[in-house]
């Protein structure tokens, strides 16, 4: 939600003044700007109220020479972010019991500085889950002279409030023009036809790994 409050405007402007408050979960931000005027002293103040939502860490980049092309640059993490809030599918690793890895795709949205991504509980993934949260998200393409690959790595953690689910939910029609629609019921995603929910996993990395093509580079982003 956004509320803009606006006074008249008159005279000089001076300096510009920047407050943040936050009351019952909820962020604003107020920017006053004193004018004077033949009338006295105004104000100019845009008040910009928010929910408030976690803020999303920016991580450090460093290029890895040994992998990458005498004149590379490193990939910002702006550019890794936006191969991941466009990708429509993830490749999904986790771990069987016996150590064996699990290869399966995903669809998943990056929220909050985070991936998430669902699962049946009977899913051989949601089975894995149960036991090892280490994770792997893999997106990017199979060419080779263009393009950005992204390995996001982490662990999973079961998502059940369900605030947090029906903004995901809002998150995942949106990315998919309504294709993927879920309700929230009981702390899980449900098929609108459905009646067995779907556990949602969230992933806060620890490492992201981007590889440019063409002109190539490995660049890593440590949180």
């Amino acid at each position: 939600m956004t509320l803009i409050t606006r006074f008249p405007k008159a005279g000089l402007q001076r300096n510009l003044q920047l407050r943040r408050v936050e009351c019952d979960g909820v962020r604003a931000v107020a920017r006053c700007r004193p004018l004077r005027s033949l009338a006295g002293l105004y104000f100019d103040a845009s008040f910009t109220i928010e929910e408030d939502t976690p803020m999303e860490a920016r991580p450090t980049t460093t290029l890895d020479a040994r992998y990458s092309d005498a004149d590379a640059s490193p990939t910002t993490w702006d550019e890794t972010r936006h191969v991941i809030d466009a990708a429509e599918l993830f490749w999904l690793t986790t771990v069987r019991g016996d150590g064996r890895p699990h290869l399966t795709p995903v669809v998943a949205v990056w929220v909050d500085g985070a991936l998430h991504f669902s699962t049946g509980a009977d899913e051989q993934k949601g089975i894995n889950l149960r036991a090892n949260p280490h994770v792997i998200l893999t997106t990017g393409s199979n060419g080779w002279e263009s393009g950005l690959d992204v390995v996001v790595e982490g662990d999973a953690a079961r998502t059940t409030d369900e605030a947090t689910l029906r903004r995901l939910a809002t998150a995942w029609r949106a990315k998919w023009d309504g294709r993927w629609n879920f309700e929230v019921r009981d702390g899980c995603f449900v098929h609108p036809q459905g009646h067995e929910g779907v556990l949602v996993f969230s992933v806060v990395p620890a490492k992201v790994l981007s590889f440019a093509k063409g002109s190539f580079s490995h660049t890593k982003h440590e949180f």
